[in-house]
């Protein structure tokens, strides 16, 4: 992608860059001032924002090319010796901005939907979320949203309705409540050191009582596999676009953008913070 890069010279040095690609550029009387296809453009002064060279568009026969969203990239970096998870974003604004990308040193991937934002007195408030690709990646299994469940006892029923039995008597296996309708199961065959996508969970059966203490899954979805055995490690890895376990890591690079066409105000960018106790 091509930018135009420009050098200030009271700073010397080059401050900024811009989407549009202008034949000549000048500064003067506090107006930028730029040349397009033989046309003088003075910017700052369009109602229409984020758009450049419009009637110059029109003339190639691709208006859509003269918008451009405004972006901007900053970093979260305070005590950057702890290691730490941003769980939110918070703008200060007059109107929610799509952020793009949250990465850390450690994790990637994070991002918020503008449509996410809701407004909490004056700020503009959305917890980050993590695309998580099914079947995971071997950067999830680290990954807080990762939980070890224990080996089955059977595995019984069809395919689109595999019921994952677990033990009940004087070793119990617990379920646990972290595990919840959607996530993805996952199983590993001795000697436990590979998992691989069994399916999405529809139903978990937790009463000891009655005899229950299962889990049923849904094999029949893209990628996933009925357990060939009868004892295999069962795991189960949250939604992330569902469940916010936000980002980890000592710093965050911030990545967003805007596509309104009307003017747009942004004075503080903020997240919440807290420290990662491994």
């Amino acid at each position: 992608m091509s930018n135009t890069i420009t050098f200030s010279e009271s700073a010397k040095g080059w401050p900024s860059y811009y989407s549009f690609i202008p034949d000549w550029i000048l500064g003067m009387n506090n107006y930028l001032y730029t040349f397009k296809g033989g046309n003088l453009y003075r910017h700052n002064t369009n109602e229409t924002r984020n758009t450049f060279y419009y009637d110059w568009w029109v003339q190639e026969g691709h208006p859509e090319n003269a918008f451009e969203p405004s972006s901007l990239i900053t970093v979260f970096n305070e005590s950057p010796l702890e290691n730490k998870i941003y769980k939110t974003i918070s703008i200060v604004g007059d109107a929610p901005w799509y952020i793009t990308d949250i990465s850390t040193d450690l994790q990637s991937g994070g991002y918020i939907d503008s449509a996410w934002f809701e407004k909490k007195e004056a700020s503009y408030f959305a917890y980050v979320r993590n695309p998580n690709a099914t079947p995971a990646s071997v950067t999830e299994y680290p990954l807080r949203s990762l939980n070890g469940i224990g080996r089955s006892a059977s595995v019984t029923g069809i395919a689109a309705a595999t019921r994952i039995n677990f033990a009940i008597g004087n070793s119990p296996v617990s379920i646990g409540s972290i595990i919840s309708v959607g996530d993805s199961l996952y199983y590993a065959v001795a000697p436990y050191t590979t998992p691989v996508y069994c399916g999405e969970v529809i139903d978990i059966n937790v009463n000891y009582v009655s005899g229950n203490n299962y889990i049923e899954v849904n094999t029949t979805v893209t990628g996933g596999s009925v357990p060939p055995g009868q004892s295999d490690y069962f795991l189960s890895i949250k939604n992330q676009i569902a469940e916010s376990h936000g980002v980890l890591g000592h710093y965050s690079l911030i990545e967003m953008e805007n596509s309104s066409t009307s003017k747009i105000e942004l004075f503080v960018l903020e997240s919440e913070v807290m420290k990662s106790y491994p």
